[in-house]
């Protein structure tokens, strides 16, 4: 995996571990998107496909534009699912919504998340601090623990111990001024983008495109067994696909649930509401996984991307630690509420973790706890008797992906054709629930510009060139207003 993928995950390990669920955006029999002139109506449609956090947010920048410019566009908005969030959804114990939810995909963002940061403050959602994972953390490699620490001044110095004087200073200085590159796009300076090469290349981080996790820390003078770990995860309460609810709820588009799209001018879309005409489409969904018949024209610019399948297990019990015995430690032993795993041993030759991660969430009830696990294949419930000493209640399994991003020069376009745009173009480079609210926005400033003569923050669009340089103030100085931790471009202009 390359580093950026670690990027909006920022100051957290708990990230790491989220799968995304890749939906089927219509579940009706095939749909169709085909480019046909049609007659203009009085009002100009534009088609959101997906309500995740691409498309509610696509829709709430529309929304921005008609608001301060008033803008004259009517915006449907498709989900082939009944509900709204796409990869951002909750499940009860015992399906009993008096206890506490558990996130089944995108769990948590941080404050550098500026767009969902501002969006919990403007709808008035509580966030709630993820303390009881700020617990002991260990590291298993599949044989023995390397590692236990909880922030203390002797965890520190094994922690130093193990990996260098060196190593976490370097790593620091890394994410830092990775996180400091990425804030441009919240400043007035921001480009817009239609092309993710260019966009890399304007943020200096083609090398890192181009090279693993592993290849790019050790050309840093980082170890490959440095841990990055954080604190600061944050959530919803009650559930993030909230945000989303509210980004649509503001934006007062049209929401269609378990069906599809359409609008007048360029593109016909059918769907099992009919065929609609419209003057633009944003394509919020990953493409290969909508089923979608799409030109060969458009279709043929898309390359296949590779996931990364795993399997989320959400589980009660009563088991107040995980089972010394199945780690090799004494029975009086208490494992770390918070297990993340290293392939070290693995590519040594040496036993490979049944597991990816463990981590208790905190209480369900009295003396009940609830724990989730990924994994890389189905967990079965002998091994969860085993590993909680027979003391489970219940139990939920989800198989989840999301995108490898291995390293690539190869990106889908941002633009696939004149009034079809694809948000999910982003998820190569970096993919976070924050990240698809930048790309949503990038696309709706190209969509207006090109189709309405307009923008959301009333300026005219000038594009990232194919050499990563755009005709505005240059990085550096760009970086000065992005420091201003109040503003966020879309939201203040």
């Amino acid at each position: 995996m390359r580093y950026q993928a670690l990027l909006l995950f920022l100051s957290t390990t708990y990230a790491f571990q989220l799968p995304f669920n890749i939906p089927k955006i219509f579940s009706s029999s095939v749909p169709s998107i085909q480019a046909e002139q049609s007659p203009v109506s009085s009002t100009p449609r534009i088609a959101i496909i997906g309500a995740g956090a691409g498309g509610s947010s696509a829709a709430y920048w529309i929304s921005k534009a008609k608001e301060r410019f008033g803008l004259d566009a009517e915006i449907d908005v498709y989900e082939s699912n009944d509900y709204i969030g796409g990869r951002s959804t909750v499940v009860y114990p015992y399906d009993n919504t008096s206890l506490p939810e558990f996130e089944l995909g995108a769990s948590i963002f941080v404050e550098a998340n500026k767009n969902l940061w501002r969006a919990s403050d403007e709808f008035n959602l509580t966030r709630r601090d993820f303390h009881e994972l700020d617990s002991e953390t260990g590291i298993w490699d599949g044989e023995k623990m390397l590692l236990s620490f909880s922030g203390g001044w002797w965890d520190t110095a094994k922690l130093l111990w193990r990996y260098g004087f060196l190593s976490p200073k370097r790593t620091e200085s890394f994410v830092r001024n990775m996180i400091n590159q990425i804030l441009v796009l919240y400043s007035l300076e921001t480009p817009t983008w239609d092309s993710i090469h260019a966009l890399s290349e304007y943020l200096g981080w083609t090398d890192m495109v181009n090279s693993t996790t592993l290849g790019h820390l050790s050309s840093l003078g980082i170890s490959t067994k440095c841990l990055l770990y954080g604190t600061g995860a944050t959530g919803i309460a009650g559930g993030n696909f909230q945000l989303f609810e509210k980004f649509l709820n503001s934006s007062k588009a049209n929401v269609y649930l378990n069906t599809h799209p359409s609008s007048p001018q360029l593109w016909s879309v059918k769907s099992s509401r009919g065929t609609l005409d419209y003057k633009a489409v944003i394509l919020a969904a990953p493409f290969h996984s909508t089923d979608i018949l799409f030109p060969l024209s458009v279709s043929d610019q898309v390359p296949e991307v590779p996931y990364v399948h795993l399997h989320v297990t959400l589980l009660a019990t009563t088991s107040p630690t995980l089972n010394p015995a199945y780690f090799g430690l004494p029975s009086s032993s208490s494992v770390p509420h918070m297990l993340l795993t290293t392939n070290q041993g693995t590519r040594e030759g040496r036993t490979k973790p049944e597991f990816n991660s463990i981590s208790y969430h905190g209480l369900v009830r009295d003396n009940e706890w609830g724990v989730k696990i990924f994994s890389d294949h189905e967990i079965s419930d002998e091994w969860l008797n085993t590993m909680f000493n027979g003391h489970v209640g219940w139990v939920v399994r989800k198989w989840n992906s999301y995108p490898k991003l291995p390293p690539t020069f190869k990106f889908p376009p941002v633009k696939l054709d004149r009034g079809l745009y694809y948000v999910n173009s982003f998820e190569p480079f970096i993919s976070t629930m924050e990240t698809e609210t930048i790309s949503s926005r990038n696309v709706v400033d190209l969509m207006l510009n090109d189709e309405f003569n307009a923008s959301i923050c009333g300026r005219s669009v000038s594009a990232v060139d194919s050499k990563g340089e755009q005709p505005v103030e240059k990085l550096p100085t760009a970086l000065e207003e992005s420091a201003k931790k109040d503003f966020v471009f879309g939201w203040d202009c």
